[in-house]
């Protein structure tokens, strides 16, 4: 059945979650003071933080979630030590952000497609906050009606502190019916409980000590909690999915937009979608759209990289990543088909020295 709330993925047949890949629109002013496509370490205020002038690529991390519908084989026997030569790689290559999924648990029907090795996402982005300084961390996505937002707020609260201001909280509405049953938590309710969630999670995000809230489902006050996060006025929250309801609720609730791996023909309709549902409601301020491009290998490669693989030349790579730049994204997400962390490395270092300057505008 399809997963009609989330709009990505498939409820029974092993799809992603809501948002568990990667998208954005730009539709508002982005804060000055980027270097190399990195803001300032001493610039960590408002809520737009990708550089204006260029298409920003960032990638899902490897060796954390070990789904077969994306998961490179190589990933099976890797560990933490390849996860971090991956997130130093890319903090000194200046990708924008590295992302990570969240499963709480997968069941028996799902798991020969969707693997049941899926990292906690605050453990590692806590993880990549020790190793890296200046790429942006992002949960992509975190399933937010899972948790109380008091507690979530807490443990990104906590990641953002520990990453100098550099998390971007990416949620959405989940699709798997059995982790939402396990956890005492409505699967058909799900989408009201996530719109109610990211009001409250921008409440006990934000800068005051005794956050304030009051929903039909959540409500706390005179309740300190800290720390409390670096960015001001507090981090940026985006919203994965692609259905009408999770466009509507990115548009309206959210700083972004994840894309659930839309093809590049459906995107200029979702991004269209988002500016009419902005404008509608009067909101101008900073925005992020983004996409989930397809596998790419940069260069001419020895091996079978499959049908759908973005492959060639630097500037034939760039060309065609150019175009969601056209259609109104703002950042991309990036998949590098490689047979191992050596040859992961390698493609990251290749697409940051010829490809990633020709993303400029």
């Amino acid at each position: 059945m399809r997963d009609t709330e989330s709009g990505g993925g498939y409820e029974d047949g092993g799809g992603y979650e809501d948002g568990s890949g990667g998208g954005y629109e730009g539709g508002g002013g982005y804060e000055d003071g980027y270097e190399d496509g990195y803001e300032d370490e001493g610039a960590r205020t408002g809520l737009g933080v990708l550089p204006g002038d260029r298409l920003s690529y960032g990638m899902q991390v490897p060796v954390t979630s070990l789904s077969t519908l994306y998961a490179e084989p190589w990933e099976v026997e890797a560990g933490p030590r390849e996860l971090r030569e991956v997130a130093r790689a890319a903090d000194r290559l200046g990708f924008a952000y590295l992302a990570t999924c969240d499963h709480v648990a997968v069941p028996a029907r799902l798991a020969a497609a969707m693997g049941t090795v899926w990292y906690d996402p605050v453990a590692t982005l806590a993880h990549l906050a020790a190793v890296t300084e200046r790429t942006l961390l992002l949960s992509h996505v975190a399933v937010a009606a899972l948790r109380h937002p008091l507690a979530l707020a807490k443990q990104y609260a906590t990641v953002d502190r520990l990453a100098d201001g550099r998390l971007v909280l990416g949620v959405g509405a989940g699709h798997v019916r059995e982790e939402f049953e396990a956890l005492g938590v409505d699967f058909a309710r799900r989408g009201a409980v996530l719109d109610e969630t990211v009001d409250a999670l921008k409440a006990a995000l934000g800068p005051a000590e005794f956050p304030e809230f009051s929903g039909r489902r959540f409500a706390f006050r005179g309740l300190g909690q800290g720390p409390r996060p670096v960015r001001t006025p507090r981090p940026p929250l985006w919203v994965g999915g692609s259905s009408p309801a999770a466009l509507r609720r990115a548009a309206l609730k959210a700083d972004g937009w994840l894309s659930q791996g839309d093809r590049r023909e459906a995107l200029p309709r979702r991004v269209a979608t988002l500016r009419r549902l902005r404008e509608e409601a009067g909101l101008d301020g900073p925005f992020a759209v983004g996409a989930i491009a397809e596998p790419l290998y940069v260069g001419t490669p020895a091996w079978d990289t499959g049908a759908g693989t973005l492959t060639g030349a630097a500037g034939t790579v760039a060309e065609s990543l150019r175009v969601y730049r056209g259609m109104g994204v703002d950042q991309v997400q990036v998949r590098f088909r490689c047979r191992g962390v050596g040859e992961l490395l390698a493609q990251m270092e290749v697409f940051a020295e010829l490809v990633g300057p020709l993303l400029l505008d």
